[in-house]
């Protein structure tokens, strides 16, 4: 039976509007983004599909360009989860830029995870501070393999210059999902604290992005 067909307290869009949308499920919002589901599947049916197949709605929704194998998910339905994506991602960026200053490693935290958790390639990347420690903007600056990225700190340092930032937050991914900072990661952050230190430049801190709540550096006192 179709959706639409459904008593109109169980239809996810009605549901949605009557009860708002943490009464919902995964499935049923991921049925309001696709709107229609295909011949002989209605749109929840889709959607649990399609978080079935990704493993997860963290995975679904992270790689929208790089979609799970199910029938009847087109272009049009991908775009629409790319732009749900989108609009979350500019969302979470928006509430940053008008913070007026950062005042702990939470407060960038989802921003930095809603851009690097879910890629399959590891990511360098630079959040940019003036002297208040409002945000100036967001650079990737380097990529990399599932096992890496090469950071070169001239570059970073370049790059904080050109943003005329007074601080940085650097920030990478561990596509594994496993946030916890390598001997590697505690070494680059060194080096590039000490660069930047030089040119008057101070690091704020160093978060690793995995698949729970990004590790900061600086709380475990390695900055």
């Amino acid at each position: 039976m179709s959706i639409r067909h459904w008593p109109e307290g169980e239809r996810p869009r009605e549901k949605l509007l009557a009860r708002g949308v943490a009464a919902l499920s995964d499935a049923e919002l991921l049925a309001v983004l696709l709107g229609n589901g295909i011949p002989g599947k209605d749109a929840i049916a889709l959607g649990r599909e399609l978080l079935s197949s990704a493993g997860s709605l963290g995975a679904l929704l992270g790689r929208p360009d790089r979609p799970v194998r199910t029938a009847g998910l087109g272009p049009a339905k991908r775009a629409r989860i790319a732009a749900a994506l989108e609009l979350a991602r500019r969302s979470l960026a928006e509430q940053l830029n008008e913070q007026p200053a950062l005042a702990n490693p939470r407060d960038s935290g989802d921003f930095l995870r809603a851009r690097l958790r879910h890629l399959p390639y590891e990511v360098f990347g630079c959040l940019y501070l003036d002297n208040r420690h409002r945000v100036l903007g967001f650079e990737e600056l380097f990529r990399g393999t599932v096992d890496g990225a090469s950071v070169h700190p001239r570059e970073v340092v370049r790059a904080c210059l050109a943003h005329n930032a007074c601080a940085v937050i650097l920030a990478h991914n561990h596509p594994s999902g496993v946030a916890e900072p390598s001997a590697a990661d505690r070494a680059i952050t060194r080096e590039l604290r000490d660069a930047l230190q030089l040119v008057g430049i101070r690091v704020l801190d160093h978060l690793v992005i995995g698949s729970g709540t990004p590790v900061s550096m600086a709380a475990r006192g390695l900055i």
